[in-house]
This record gives C-alpha cells, structure tokens and sequence, in this order.
C-alpha cells in the first residue's frame, strides 16, 4: 500500500511535514514500562515550565483546526488532547503496548501519532478532503460521514480511517491484541516541523526495535518533495 497526502493539501499546508514507520510482526507481550515512564517525564517536565497553548507544535494545530472552521477549544488535535490528560490527572491511557509507546513518544514531543493496523485499511491511505460519502466507524458502533471538506485519512474502500485530520482515529483500524502489521504515522506544522518529525521517527524506530527485536522498523520521512511512500 501507499501513503500520501493529496496535493491540495501539500498546496494548502506549506509547512506540513509527515513521517511514518511500517512494522511487520509485533504482538501484545512486549514490555515497554521504563521507555514510557521516560518519554512521560521529559512530558511532564516540559508542561512544568511551558503553557499547553504555548507549545507551537499544539499553536500550529489550533491555528489549522481555526481555519478548518473548527472550534480549537472543541476539537483538539491528538497530541493536545494527551497532554490535556497527563497535565490533569498525571498519567496516559494504557492500551496495547505499541499505542502506549507512540502515545508517550507524542506527547514528549507535542506532536500528534497515529497508530493503524494496516490489515485493516483497504489499498492505499490518503491524507484528503473528504467528499461525503466516506464511512468512518465510531468507538459506540455507530457509522458516520464526514463533512464534504474535511480532512480525514481515506482509503480506497471509501474508510475514513481517521475525522478533522489528527482529531480522532476510527475503530476501524485501531490496533488491536491481534494486531501483527501496522502503520504510524507522525504530522506536523510549526516552523521545524521537519527536524522535529524526523527526531520523532528516529526515537519511535530506536524504541521498536528495543521492545520488538523481530521486526524491523522503516521511517520515512514525507516532504513537499517526497509526498508519498510505499509501506
């Protein structure tokens, strides 16, 4: 499969840098407690000194979702949102040992992770506006279309794999117990964004191949210049 972000939004988001990384064979086992308790304290320390809203990785995002029409306040970005919750109660969700990882990984660096398990996405994934008629699978089990306009992660059976860009991922392609194959994926607008996705993907690589011996990760950094890979 491919993944690529559409030209339209390459035009309308000059400053847009991506990374991802293909992992083939991971499993629920691993034990990844010292390096999320570590990526949580240099969080942690960083929100002692520095404002949420004064992070320009989180300004970027609020000022996109503005200008996306969407409230920033309402829809936050996923790196916002996990910082919200760490600065409020201290400590991030556990959910399988690989999303735990990219979550404590995002949230040191204020940059937004996506986690997908690629068996479950349909052809290629393309980073676009959405026409409408997509489908994009709730957490309650209820089916949703995405507004004509807004940017979601689409695959060629018409799945939104993820609503208003970084907002919220699908239950389509979350990972799963049973999940071998995935796809992350890192995005960012701040000036630097590129050096500091790039930072990101060398962390999450050197992280993997700690916990998960077997597989080997494949970062990929996606610029104006390379806007797509295959994974």
């Amino acid at each position: 499969m491919r993944f690529r972000h559409a030209p339209g939004i390459r035009a309308d988001h000059p400053t847009l840098a991506a990374g991802v990384i293909a992992v083939d064979g991971i499993d629920d086992g691993a034990n990844v407690d010292d390096a999320v308790a570590a990526h949580v304290a240099r969080a942690t320390s960083m929100l002692a000194t520095t404002a949420i809203s004064e992070l320009p990785q989180i300004q970027a995002w609020r000022r996109t979702f503005a200008a996306m029409g969407l409230k920033p306040t309402q829809y936050r970005c996923a790196a916002e949102s996990l910082l919200r919750r760490l600065a409020k109660v201290g400590t991030l969700p556990r959910i399988h040992p690989l999303v735990d990882l990219c979550n404590a990984v995002s949230v040191a660096a204020a940059i937004p992770v996506a986690v997908l398990d690629r068996d479950r996405i349909k052809g290629d994934l393309e980073v676009r506006r959405a026409h409408g008629d997509e489908t994009y699978a709730t957490f309650a089990g209820d089916v949703e279309h995405p507004v004509p306009g807004e940017v979601i992660f689409a695959d060629e059976a018409g799945q939104a794999h993820a609503r208003r860009w970084t907002y919220k991922q699908s239950s389509t392609s979350t990972v799963r117990p049973e999940t071998r194959d995935v796809l992350i994926v890192s995005e960012a607008l701040h000036p630097g964004a590129a050096a500091d996705v790039e930072a990101l993907l060398t962390t999450l690589g050197t992280e993997i191949a700690r916990a998960w011996p077997r597989p080997t990760p494949t970062p990929t950094l996606l610029t104006a210049e390379r806007p797509e890979t295959r994974v």
